[in-house]
């Protein structure tokens, strides 16, 4: 029913269930005897993270596959991947969401909440100490913290028994001609096509494989530096989507930010030139993604070769989505859909291929790998223990209902805070501008790009008030600890 012949209690009975559903706040409904739930022999754990890679690449909504054998498996219903539709980072920036991800708490807490901040992340506890201290083999390939190693001097983190870290000093040497540390020694690659820095660290994290004691559990992280600006490919996927007509944001979604806070209003619209290049430059970014694929594909197939696959963890995901001109903005730390959503998929042998629509972020990740690790975290975490819809031997579901999206501020992005959910994006700004958006059309037009602020709507104002104090709930909560 239209909102226009929708009558007045009607109204009132959808707003009381929603408001129902966002005073939740998160839970998982795992059976009280989840937690003790243990998997033999422990899981391996296989963790990939790219960069700068918009959700709407897994799988790409229009045209080819940037990724086709991870789609492929995606879609198969014989397999065991989990698709998470509305997956979030806490900030959508590189350092301070890898920081989140390794800790499992949020960018205020770690410390870590924009590029600079790298050395303030508290390393002597982590997944890798936590996987070390509980006898995994631990093994990091790939982009770490922006600025590592700092001041320190080339060094090996704690908990990381074999650790590569490619450093990201200037961007011109995001695929070749990189430095990198190679177990505390500092190396630069060359230019040759073996150096090519998605292929290069793929061969080294499947050279840890293939090493790896079969008589102890891994811990494997694999984070190439793509599909990052300047969007170069691998030489054999050079011109893979040439011809190909590549979704680009309509004019509207591009340049109508009515509602949006001053400095999205301030900034120059998006012409047909501006748009071109866009476009351009996604369609570089989309074949950059194919060495990715072949490299996780590798991997994969290097847990199969091991006789593990049923019982290893894939997890993959982005750091952060980037913004190819949705609302005049191109980059990240922008609070629309476009940065702060990233497209998360699991393989758990312990279910069959499903999809979870519950709003779930990148602090989830450490307490639902350390509870399937059988493996208790010395402190506490912000995230939710998502092994209720992983592991169907404990069966349960996710009834958290928002998730905390924000960014601290600097001299481009002001500060903002606000909550995501399946059905509503909320936002608070630091010069007080309030955004609502009905993603779904629960209240009114369903509105998926963000366009039409409803935080004045009378309409809205009991939605508004329930996200407003969801917010607040979130962000003032005390840390919980893992389950």
């Amino acid at each position: 029913m239209s909102p226009a012949v929708r009558d007045e209690g009607s109204v009132r009975a959808s707003v009381a269930v929603l408001v129902a559903m966002l005073v939740c706040g998160a839970a998982a409904a795992l059976p009280p005897e989840a937690a003790q739930g243990s998997i033999e022999p422990p899981p391996n754990v296989l963790l990939v993270i790219t960069d700068d890679q918009p959700w709407d690449t897994l799988p790409v909504t229009e045209g080819p596959p940037a990724m086709p054998w991870l789609e492929s498996r995606i879609a198969d219903p014989t397999d065991h991947w989990v698709r998470f539709t509305n997956a979030f980072l806490n900030v959508p920036l590189c350092c301070p969401s890898r920081a989140s991800i390794l800790t499992g708490r949020y960018a205020r807490h770690t410390g870590v909440e924009g590029n600079g901040d790298g050395a303030d992340l508290d390393e002597s506890s982590t997944l890798a100490t936590w996987f070390d201290g509980a006898g995994y083999q631990t093994a990091f390939i790939g982009k770490y913290l922006n600025g590592y190693p700092w001041d320190r001097g080339p060094y090996v983190p704690a908990g990381w028994d074999r650790f590569l870290a490619k450093r990201n000093l200037d961007v011109s040497t995001t695929y070749e001609g990189y430095p990198f540390i190679d177990q505390g020694v500092p190396l630069t690659a060359g230019t040759s096509e073996g150096a090519y820095a998605t292929s290069l660290l793929g061969n080294e994290a499947s050279a840890f494989l293939r090493g790896a004691s079969r008589e102890l559990p891994w811990l494997l992280v694999y984070a190439p530096s793509a599909p990052h600006e300047p969007w170069i490919p691998d030489a054999r996927d050079v011109g893979s989507f040439a011809g190909v007509e590549i979704a680009t944001p309509s004019s509207r979604v591009a340049n109508d930010v009515r509602g949006k806070p001053a400095w999205v209003r301030a900034l120059p619209a998006i012409d047909a030139a501006a748009a071109d290049a866009l476009a351009e430059d996604r369609r570089s970014m989309l074949e950059s993604l194919r060495a990715v694929d072949r490299e996780v594909g590798s991997l994969v197939a290097e847990v199969q070769a091991r006789g593990e696959l049923e019982h290893t963890i894939v997890v993959f995901l982005s750091d952060n989505g980037y913004s190819f001109g949705e609302h005049r903005w191109v980059g990240k730390r922008c609070p629309y859909d476009a940065c702060v959503r990233t497209a998360l998929v699991v393989r758990s042998p312990w279910t069959e291929a499903h999809t979870v629509t519950a709003p779930v972020s990148n602090v989830d990740l450490t307490p639902t790998l350390l509870d399937l690790a059988g493996i208790d975290v010395p402190g506490p975490t912000d995230g939710l223990n998502l092994r209720a819809v992983l592991d169907d031997r404990i069966g349960g579901s996710l009834s958290r209902d928002a998730v905390l999206i924000e960014w601290a501020g600097d001299g481009e992005v002001p500060a903002w805070r606000g909550v995501r959910t399946e059905a509503f994006t909320y936002l608070e700004h630091v010069d007080g501008t309030v955004e609502l958006y009905d993603l779904d059309g629960r209240l009114g037009p369903a509105d998926p790009s963000e366009l039409r602020n409803r935080a004045d709507d009378p309409a809205y104002a009991p939605v508004r008030r329930e996200l407003a104090l969801s917010l607040e709930g979130l962000v003032n909560d005390p840390l919980p600890t893992v389950p």
